[in-house]
């Protein structure tokens, strides 16, 4: 069975990796950092609803806390956006948040724009 502790390690180390802070992620869960701390210390049980933010940030499938530690782990390949920079980080978070359909195309039409490749927008 997997500790909480164990949980905790592969997340912040999964953090390190990325780049985030504990109160960036923090921020993604609407807790304060100090109860990530818990959370990757082992003190405090993370929810389910909690454990699918954090793999969602952390670019990883949930199960994979799951199996913290275990020797017969399955190697996954790294996540294609692992080495990204923390604006590109930020800007995938803040897309994430929005919530309709109409937000994210505004989005994805204004950073097309921003990168001079047009729009595909029927006028």
């Amino acid at each position: 069975m997997i500790s909480c502790r164990e949980i905790g390690e592969a997340i912040r180390r999964r953090r390190k990796e990325l780049g985030i802070s504990q109160e960036q992620l923090a921020e993604a869960l609407e807790v304060s950092y100090q109860q990530v701390q818990r959370y990757e210390n082992g003190a405090n049980r993370l929810n389910v609803e909690n454990l699918q933010i954090i793999a969602q940030v952390l670019s990883l499938p949930a199960a994979s806390f799951l199996s913290a530690g275990q020797a017969d782990r399955i190697a996954e390949p790294p996540a294609p956006y692992a080495e990204i920079s923390a604006e590109e980080k930020a800007l995938l978070r803040y897309f994430r948040a929005i919530k309709g359909k109409k937000g994210k195309v505004l989005v994805i039409e204004v950073a097309r724009l921003a990168a001079g490749k047009g729009t595909t927008r029927k006028q």
